[in-house]
């Protein structure tokens, strides 16, 4: 996604295995700042918006092992966009790893995704997200439709976020 050195605030982008997606990012605030805003459902729906003109109008979320998680956006155009989950781990403020599936299953598959908060100084943290398609063809159709744009867009929300 960006070029930019391991000091940017730029959201990073890696492949890691043919059918996994990495992303990296930095964000002025403690990790637990971050865990809350990646767990509580108001908070959520401030950020995780998706691109321009979308909303987060259900954002259902049980911060537990075992917990589950619905979210439903909403474009400005009338589209609309599902997705279902259950939490494997919780890990406050260090971890936090969900299954999810899209109610039109364009991923062609439940996804993995693991969220990891390291802290690396005091109100620094690096959020580090790995998801795992069931294959590469489900990745490849991920990063086709413009999944790390939405999520930039989304994490430069938190940033504002975070400092209110």
């Amino acid at each position: 996604m960006s070029a930019a050195g391991a000091d940017s605030f730029e959201l990073q982008l890696s492949l890691p295995l043919p059918d996994e997606v990495q992303l990296r990012r930095r964000f002025a605030a403690p990790r637990e700042a971050l865990f809350e805003a990646f767990t509580r459902p108001e908070r959520v729906q401030r950020w995780c918006c998706g691109p321009e003109g979308w909303s987060l109008p259900v954002c259902r979320i049980e911060a537990r092992c075992g917990g589950c998680l619905r979210y439903e956006w909403a474009g400005a155009d009338g589209r609309r966009m599902g997705m279902s989950g259950r939490f494997i781990e919780l890990r406050a403020p260090e971890r936090l790893v969900h299954f999810e599936r899209f109610d039109e299953d364009w991923t062609e598959g439940e996804t993995r995704v693991a969220t990891e908060f390291a802290a690396l100084a005091p109100g620094l943290t690096l959020v580090t997200v790995t998801i795992r398609f069931s294959g590469q063809r489900g990745r490849d159709r991920a990063l086709a439709c413009g999944m790390t744009a939405g999520m930039a867009q989304g994490y430069r929300r938190l940033d504002a976020l975070l400092l209110s």
